[in-house]
């Protein structure tokens, strides 16, 4: 940061007013009080906001969940100030933002469930744009890993981790929880550990990537695939497939809740249609609800009804004990 010395700034205030009008106390008090409420000013918002997040939650952030890997496989943990010897269940924030750019300091709000018995995550994962698909997922199921690996060290119920992401995220979260019981996305460390999530929340997340590709009014708004598969649909038919969520849906899985909005711009609404068609058939809960008029994200998912539907929803499948056991 470049230094401006107070001395040059009274000189500078003397040539202006054509004397010295102040005196060198004064003017440097004068300047050394507007500093102060300058940056009480603009910190007031930020510091604030910082106090109703995190009052009562201890925050871990950055932690990497693979040993020497890539800047962007970490992590953020927000835990109760006081550890007790209740095991708690897990939230895991998955952030949007096209595969290609957003981070998890967005998704911070995770840290308010904390209050409510849960332990909050929000992760990190490489971007398209050096590491096309797998690349995402397979980081995804490896912070799953490492939170089981570490659940003992945080308090963590390992059988309790549900998944939660809008837009990219909800693609991701939603790969999660169909790919459950396959290996195919597991490499790397903690491969003794289960990536499986005992519930999904998707907002508005890409499902089934060829089918978007082919809705009338979409076939131009899908660079982003386009990046995550390092080809076109078309180029790249067979790992569009292995990306889509629908591709591995089996009786196995976990309880899912969709929500959509009817308006949204850039991931269609059939998406979310073709997911919830998809689970039901296989005999999958899945809670699917349509925001009218709704946009791609936005102040309406989070206000009623659609606040009520996320809280019970995840009362009911993450707070509440899983039928089957995750761990393998």
């Amino acid at each position: 940061m470049k230094k401006v010395y107070l001395s040059q700034r009274r000189r500078d205030a003397e040539k202006i007013s054509g004397s010295s009008l102040l005196p060198s106390c004064l003017f440097e008090s004068t300047i050394l009080l507007f500093a102060f409420f300058f940056i009480a000013l603009i910190s007031f918002p930020t510091a604030l906001a910082a106090q109703q997040t995190l009052e009562g939650v201890r925050q871990l952030l950055d932690v990497p969940y693979v040993s020497n890997g890539h800047e962007r496989q970490k992590l953020d943990l927000y835990l109760p100030q006081i550890h007790d010897d209740n095991p708690r269940p897990v939230l895991v924030r998955i952030h949007g933002g096209a595969w290609r750019h957003g981070d998890k300091s967005a998704q911070r709000g995770v840290a308010g469930y904390v209050k409510q018995g849960y332990i909050g995550v929000a992760i990190n994962y490489r971007f398209s744009q050096q590491n096309i698909f797998p690349a995402q997922i397979e980081d995804c199921k490896a912070a799953i890993r490492w939170l089981r690996s570490h659940a003992e060290d945080y308090g963590i119920d390992p059988e309790r981790i549900g998944a939660v992401g809008s837009s990219a995220g909800g693609h991701l979260a939603a790969l999660l929880g169909t790919t459950g019981d396959s290996r195919q996305f597991d490499v790397g460390e903690n491969l003794e550990f289960s990536s499986a999530v005992c519930a999904v929340v998707d907002n508005f997340g890409p499902t089934d990537l060829m089918k978007a590709a082919q809705t009338p009014g979409y076939e131009r708004k899908m660079s982003a695939v386009t990046q995550l598969l390092g080809g076109t649909v078309n180029e790249k038919a067979e790992l569009a497939e292995q990306a889509n969520p629908i591709t591995y849906i089996t009786p196995a899985d976990p309880p899912f809740l969709i929500i959509h909005g009817d308006a949204d711009p850039l991931v269609p609404l059939n998406q979310s249609e073709l997911l919830h068609s998809a689970l039901v058939k296989a005999g999958v809960a899945s809670e699917f609800h349509v925001v009218k008029g709704g946009m791609h994200g936005g102040d309406p998912f989070k206000a009623e009804p659609f606040k009520t539907y996320l809280k019970n929803f995840l009362k009911n499948n993450v707070m509440g004990k899983p039928t089957a056991s995750l761990i393998d």
